[in-house]
């Protein structure tokens, strides 16, 4: 999603500190075997979803006006087991208004942000009918379930004269006109470029007893019913046009415009894009269902730049493959923005990713392959495994952030797989990590995604100390055990809306393990990870002799003291590394439930050093510098941090002065 795209875009100016941290603190080695392909039980013969609605949508965009006139009809089944008479709905567009909470929200988090008149987008419901109800456009009226915000204008709701019975159907015609922004996030416009996303009314989602539907966030996204979508698009001649679903009709009609159909089946979301500029490229991936046709809608500048997404595309869809399950779609569209549409890179919607790139972009530099692998990721962790993103945004966010670690890994390297340039490295895992250092305990990864303290935290939690999270849980389950428990889950609940006790409780079962304890500190709750040797000591045990012996290497006996300190309040069983000068090594394991803990040992050697969790598998832990102590101070390390942070400086001085 975007953060993420933002956040791997700043590490063109933190290379030299993802390559000290990279240098300092060593990856533990991961296994490289994989799992057995995933079994499909996919079968196109019939749905894959419930299908609780179905669109055909008409939609007209004005070019120049950057407008769009549209007529939707909906068809909505009641599958809730209970009569429905309220029905509400996202009006999305309307987020991009001044006292829309949305950008007060954007105000908040960036007190510099200026208003601009070419920002504003709005989207107004002109007819609003329900067949054998009547016209009801008089009584729709605008809530703010969230913060009551009377501004906001993002979801309406409309009360039927008569309800809608248990099995039965509703079905809606509206029509609706919108102005699209210019790109500021998500959607818009940029000169000839268009990406329309949220762009039409879309009924909420009847969850856990009752409608869920709420506002546009600035950190939130989207939550929605699987359906059908059939959608003709009128626009001028000379367009490329992408989007949701397969294209399935072409027509050009006599005023110049030409008209496109679509039809997507089993998705919960359809979103479009059009430009002049487009060129395209495509390409097929062997799928386990068969062939996937790969659609790039390139910039004429970054067309050098095409392979990079093919490869990256085809290798992410190749591994989820065979990791969780294939790809039960025909095509995948990717969508390269334009230079001032970067706002719209980043995004995910079923079948249609938008990336993001620019012309200078280095091939060490990893953003185009690492933002195209993290957007097809959602085609299964919310695109299929359809969580709730307002409410349950780690289910998604982080957990896609987690697999993406482990696909850009398996590319292109655990310590080069976000950078490999000049020299310097970055691996993707180890960003997180230091993303998620930032604010380790504001907010749990269970509070709703529009309550976080702020956007930062709100990134930093949900995307990265999900990862981080799931990285640490390795160390007590396996990494090939995490990995079939996403299949597990993956496969269990694809075209569904499960919760977080679904995810937990699946990981639970698969791993045999009662994991509540590990959960309640690292999911629900605040608790922040930090260990360290606090005491390394070796005496010689004749100490209090007058005049006591020549000290001779292997025959003088020393009594060595140990003594290691949980700082934070999250306890984890680590196990402590303890190195003697006659070449012997000796591991403890120290549960962590107490403050403290001390070893001690009579050996004829000195204690030379200690280390607490010398395979570096607790990527949890806030501060690695103070895990480990050596009896005498290392002068060879202590020049190589200093070479390192003159280093850091003069880069970061160099790239400020090129930016003034």
């Amino acid at each position: 999603m975007q953060r993420r795209l933002r956040a791997v875009l700043s590490t063109a100016l933190a290379s030299a500190t993802l390559a000290t941290a990279a240098a300092l603190f060593p990856a533990a080695e991961t296994s490289p075997v994989a799992p057995a392909p995933a079994a499909s039980t996919f079968t196109p013969e019939k749905p894959l979803s419930e299908r609780v609605v179905a669109y055909q949508i008409e939609a007209r965009l004005d070019t120049e006006k950057k407008t769009l006139e549209a007529t939707e009809t909906l068809t909505y089944r009641n599958r809730t087991g209970r009569p429905l008479d309220l029905f509400p709905f996202h009006l999305y567009l309307n987020a991009f208004q001044p006292q829309s909470t949305f950008l007060r929200e954007v105000r908040q988090g960036s007190p510099d942000f200026e208003w601009k008149e070419k920002y504003r987008g709005s989207i107004e419901v002109t007819r609003l009918q329900v067949v054998g109800q009547g016209d009801l456009t008089g009584k729709m009226e605008f809530i703010q379930p969230d913060d009551g915000n009377p501004d906001d204008r993002t979801v309406f709701q409309v009360r039927l004269p008569r309800p809608v019975p248990p099995g039965g159907e509703a079905q809606f015609k509206i029509a609706f006109r919108a102005q699209l922004p210019q790109v500021l996030a998500r959607t818009g416009t940029k000169r000839d470029f268009f990406m329309v996303g949220q762009w039409f009314p879309k009924v909420g989602v009847w969850w856990r007893g009752a409608w869920n539907c709420h506002q546009f966030h600035s950190t939130t996204e989207f939550f929605a019913d699987f359906g059908t979508y059939d959608v003709k698009v009128t626009l001028p001649q000379g367009y490329v046009v992408g989007a949701t679903g397969v294209e399935v009709g072409r027509q050009p009609n006599p005023d110049g415009t030409q008209t496109l159909a679509f039809r997507a089946e089993d998705v919960h979301d359809f979103a479009w894009t059009a430009d002049r500029n487009f060129r395209v490229v495509e390409d097929s991936f062997a799928g386990g269902l068969g062939p996937v046709k790969i659609r790039l809608l390139m910039q004429p500048g970054h067309l050098s730049q095409a392979p990079r997404y093919m490869q990256a595309l085809k290798g992410t869809l190749r591994l989820y493959d065979r990791w969780f399950g294939p790809y039960p779609y025909t095509q995948i569209t990717v969508v390269d923005p334009p230079h001032g549409g970067f706002g719209a890179g980043g995004m995910e919607y079923p079948m249609l990713i938008t990336a993001g790139t620019t012309w200078w972009m280095p091939a060490g530099l990893l953003l185009p392959e690492i933002v195209v692998e993290h957007e097809f990721g959602h085609q299964y962790w919310y695109g299929m495994v359809a969580t709730n993103e307002f409410e349950d945004a780690w289910l998604d966010e982080g957990i896609n952030q987690y697999v993406e670690t482990q696909v850009m890994a398996a590319l292109y390297g655990e310590e080069t797989s976000i950078l490999n340039l000049w020299g310097m490295t970055g691996g993707d895992a180890r960003l997180s990590r230091l993303q998620y250092r930032a604010v380790p305990d504001t907010d749990p990864l269970t509070r709703s995604a529009y309550e976080f303290m702020s956007g930062g935290a709100y990134g930093a939690v949900t995307y990265a100390k999900t990862a981080t999270v799931l990285r640490t849980l390795e160390s007590l389950i396996g990494e090939e055990t995490l990995r079939r428990a996403l299949q597990t889950y993956f496969q269990r609940y694809r075209f569904t809306h499960p919760t977080e006790e679904d995810f937990l409780k699946t990981v639970e079962e698969v791993s045999g393990q009662d994991l509540g304890w590990f959960f309640d500190q690292a999911v629900r709750g605040t608790r922040v990870l930090d260990y360290q040797v606090r005491t390394l000591r070796s005496d010689r045990a004749d100490w209090h002799l007058e005049n006591p012996p020549e000290e001779k290497k292997g025959e003088t006996l020393f009594r060595s003291l140990v003594v290691v300190h949980r700082k934070g309040d999250f306890i984890f069983p680590v196990e402590v590394e303890v190195k003697f000068d006659n070449g012997e090594t000796v591991r403890e394991r120290w549960d962590g439930r107490d403050r403290w803990a001390r070893f001690g040992y009579e050996k004829k050697a000195r204690v030379v050093s200690a280390e607490i969790d010398p395979d570096h598998k607790v990527w949890l832990d806030t501060n690695l510098f103070n895990n480990s102590r050596t009896r005498e101070s290392q002068r060879p390390a202590t020049r190589k941090l200093t070479q390192y942070w003159l280093v850091l400086t003069q880069f970061l001085a160099q790239c400020l002065a090129w930016l003034a």
